[in-house]
C-alpha cells in the first residue's frame, strides 16, 4: 500500500502541492459543525480526561484546512496528503481505508485552480490503472445563478437544493411548491400577520410571539431560528414560484452533455428566459478551456445541471471520476470547490478552496 500512496502522490508534488501530514486523532466539533450530528454515527470516537471528545480522522480536508487557518496563511498555498482514514462505509467496504487527495486554497484564478485539481486527479487515477475514467460534473454556480435571476425564495431554494442532492434531476422541481401540513394550517395567522412585514420588525414580532409563549429552543433550533423560518414561509407565500419558473428551472435541470453543447444549451434557455446567465457561463467556459489545456479530454466529460454532491459543502464546481468496469462501485474519486468551509472552520474570511480526494481501495481493483 505504501508503494500505492507515493505513487497517486507523485503528480501533485511534482505540480507544487506541498505535503500535509495531519494527526490521526482529531477534534471531532469541525467534523459536526460541517456535516450535522449524523455523522457520529460513522466515525470512531474517544474522550480525554477533560471530557473533550476526538475521533480518528474521518478525511483529510476538513484537517488540512484547520491546519492552514492555524498557521495564519494569507498566501495561496496547495496541499497534497495519503494516508489512512477511518469512517464506517456500506457493506463490503472496510472501516479503515487509504485516501489521497490535494486542496488549494486562496487562489483567485478559479477557474484555472479548478481546472488543475480535475486534471491532476484524472493524472493520479491513470497513474494507477484507470486510464479512462468515466468523468461527471456538474456546476453549483450555475444553479445558483439561475435561481438568483429567477428571486426563488430560500425555502423553496433549499427543497429544490435537497431533492437536487437526492439525484432526482429535473423531478427535484417538484420541491419548489410548499408543502402543506398540520404545522402550516396552526399557523396561519402568523404567517398571515407576517406578510409584507418588514424583516426586522417581523423577526422581533415571531421572537416576541416565541417568548411570550415560554419557547426558547425546539429541537436545538433557537428562538431567532424558528423566526427566520417562519419569516421563509411568509415569503413564499408573498412571492411563491410561479409556473414559468418551475419551467425554465426543470428544463435546466434536464441539460446534459459534454460541456460545450451544455453551456450552448443553458445560454440557449437563459436567452429564451430573459435571464443573465452570462458571468456563470462566460467563468463554466473558461473552465472548460483550461482543462482542454491540460490534456483532459472535454469530449468525454458528462456535465449535467442536475448533478450534485453534497450541496450544503460545495459551491460551485464538482465533479467525479467513476470506473466503467465497475458501474456498481461507489465513485473512485470526487471534489469540486468549497469556497464557505475555511470561514465556517473559524478563518477570518472566506477564502477561495477547490480540492479532491481519492480512495484508493476502489482503485486498481481494490488493495494493492
Amino acid at each position: 500500500m505504501r508503494s500505492k500512496l507515493e505513487t497517486v502522490i507523485a503528480p501533485f508534488e511534482r505540480e507544487g502541492y506541498r505535503r500535509a501530514e495531519p494527526a490521526i486523532l482529531q477534534p471531532v466539533e469541525p467534523f459536526l459543525d460541517l456535516s450535522g450530528e449524523d455523522i457520529r454515527r460513522r466515525i470512531f470516537l474517544t474522550q480525554d480526561d477533560d471530557g473533550r471528545e476526538w475521533c480518528l480522522r474521518p478525511e483529510y480536508t476538513i484537517p488540512v484546512a484547520l491546519a492552514h487557518i492555524a498557521a495564519h496563511a494569507s498566501e495561496p498555498a496547495s496541499y497534497a496528503y495519503a494516508g489512512p482514514v477511518f469512517r464506517m462505509r456500506g457493506a463490503n467496504e472496510p472501516s479503515e481505508f487509504a485516501q489521497a487527495g490535494l486542496e488549494s486554497f486562496g487562489r483567485s484564478d478559479f477557474a484555472a485552480a479548478d481546472a488543475e485539481i480535475m486534471a491532476l486527479t484524472v493524472e493520479a487515477a491513470a497513474a494507477l490503472g484507470l486510464s479512462r475514467p468515466r468523468l461527471l460534473m456538474g456546476d453549483v454556480a450555475l444553479l445558483t445563478a439561475l435561481l438568483d435571476r429567477l428571486g426563488v425564495p430560500q425555502a423553496a431554494r433549499r427543497r429544490l437544493m435537497r431533492a437536487v442532492a437526492q439525484g432526482k434531476g429535473a423531478d427535484a422541481v417538484a420541491a419548489l411548491e410548499p408543502p402543506v401540513n398540520e404545522v402550516e394550517h396552526a399557523h396561519a395567522g402568523l404567517l398571515k400577520a407576517l406578510e409584507g412585514q418588514d424583516p426586522k420588525a417581523a423577526r422581533a414580532f415571531v421572537e416576541d410571539v416565541l417568548s411570550i409563549a415560554g419557547i426558547s429552543t425546539v429541537g436545538g433550533r433557537s428562538a431567532g431560528d424558528i423566526a427566520e423560518r417562519f419569516l421563509a414561509r411568509a415569503a413564499e407565500r408573498d412571492n411563491p414560484v410561479n409556473g414559468e419558473a418551475s419551467g425554465v428551472i426543470a428544463h435546466a435541470l434536464a441539460i446534459g452533455g459534454d460541456p460545450d453543447g451544455a453551456s450552448a444549451a443553458l445560454r440557449k434557455l437563459a436567452g429564451e428566459a430573459g435571464l443573465d446567465l452570462s458571468a456563470a457561463l462566460d467563468a463554466f467556459d473558461e473552465r472548460t478551456g483550461f482543462l482542454a489545456a491540460r490534456g483532459v479530454d472535454v469530449g468525454s466529460i458528462s456535465f449535467s445541471a442536475g448533478f450534485a454532491r453534497n450541496l450544503d459543502y460545495y459551491t460551485g464546481f464538482i465533479f467525479e471520476l467513476h470506473d466503467p468496469a465497475r458501474p456498481d462501485l461507489k465513485p473512485i474519486a470526487g471534489g469540486g470547490r468549497y469556497d464557505g468551509v475555511l470561514q465556517r472552520l473559524g478563518a477570518p474570511a472566506a477564502v477561495p478552496a477547490v480540492g479532491a480526494s481519492l480512495w484508493l481501495d476502489r482503485l486498481a481493483g481494490g488493495k494493492a
